[in-house]
């Protein structure tokens, strides 16, 4: 016997339910598929992110040394084109106008110099956009200024001062930062200006550090202090003048002043005039003229001034004649 009505309603509407269901499933499995592909590209965009910020996190770091390492050459040279140049013309010079006009211009008085080569700051942007763009990244410096000061007796700090920007050119990662970039140029072996303009270029003296600070005499001894005047040895002196204030010319003192004893027979062999004044050298080279000593066992051209704390920095208060 066929089905009864009620029983073709019965199965049809079972039917309909389970197919109803099924496409409830469908709908389930699709909307996952979706949900998980979402999920699946937000943690492949957030990795691929991550991985281009820290390269290029890591680029920024070595961009930072290499700058440092650029900024020593640049002043290094500098300075040595400073002392060049007071040589040449046995006049002192503006520190910020020439330091400014080298590594900006790449010139000295107008003049093109061969030492800056490399050593610009347009050849500083260019070395660090080449490296950027192995990365595919843009780099810009802009409102850039540099600043000289001393760092401390023995040394001069060089920075360059930026408005640095470096962006992924995808649009991925971008940083934005006033950056500094110092570098620490040690003075050693840099000719001393006051030696140079008040001799004429005819006595060279290169800037050393004593050996001998807190130990220039023991007793009567006085072989130590005798050895640091011989050698052009410097001293660390708050009265004297800095390296950068020699380069001016300024004999004023400073916490980072530096000092040495002016060696009277080397000026006697180029046959310069000598004075009878104290040896400490930015006394010696100015017109002043404080009361001077002469001290038991050094030779008898060496002199010492009681100014600034000399006769006891050195030692030789009881040995003064």
């Amino acid at each position: 016997m066929g089905k009864t009505l009620l029983e073709r309603i019965k199965t049809k509407s079972i039917r309909n339910k389970k197919s109803q269901l099924f496409t409830v499933l469908v709908i389930l499995l699709i909307s996952l598929m979706f949900v998980s592909f979402e999920v699946f590209s937000f943690i492949y965009e957030r990795n691929t992110v991550k991985a281009r910020v820290d390269t290029m996190d890591n680029f920024l770091f070595s961009v930072e040394k290499n700058l440092e390492r650029q900024m020593y050459i640049s002043g290094f040279r500098i300075l040595f084109l400073a002392g060049e140049h007071i040589t040449s013309t046995g006049s002192y010079i503006d520190v910020d106008d020439f330091f400014n006009e080298a590594f900006f211009n790449g010139t000295v008085g107008g003049n093109s110099s061969d030492i800056m080569n490399g050593a610009t700051y347009d050849d500083l942007i260019d070395s660090i956009n080449q490296k950027a763009k192995k990365i595919n990244v843009n780099i810009t410096l802009s409102n850039s200024s540099i600043a000289v000061a001393q760092e401390g007796p023995w040394a001069v700090n060089f920075s360059l001062i930026s408005d640095f920007v470096m962006k992924d050119k995808e649009g991925l990662a971008k940083w934005e930062k006033k950056q500094v970039i110092s570098a620490i140029i040690p003075i050693s072996n840099f000719e001393d200006p006051l030696y140079t303009v008040n001799t004429y270029a005819k006595v060279s003296v290169k800037i050393a550090q004593t050996p001998y600070e807190g130990n220039y005499t023991n007793g009567s001894d006085v072989t130590n202090l005798f050895s640091h005047v011989d050698s052009n040895y410097y001293a660390a002196n708050p009265s004297a003048p800095s390296f950068l204030k020699r380069l001016e010319g300024n004999l004023s003192a400073d916490a980072n002043g530096i000092e040495s004893f002016v060696k009277i027979p080397d000026l006697s062999k180029q046959g310069l005039p000598t004075s009878t004044k104290s040896n400490i050298d930015y006394v010696y080279f100015s017109s002043n003229n404080p009361t001077f000593y002469s001290v038991s066992g050094m030779p008898s051209w060496f002199r010492i001034d009681g100014q600034d704390g000399h006769l006891e920095k050195y030692n030789v208060s009881s040995l003064i004649t």
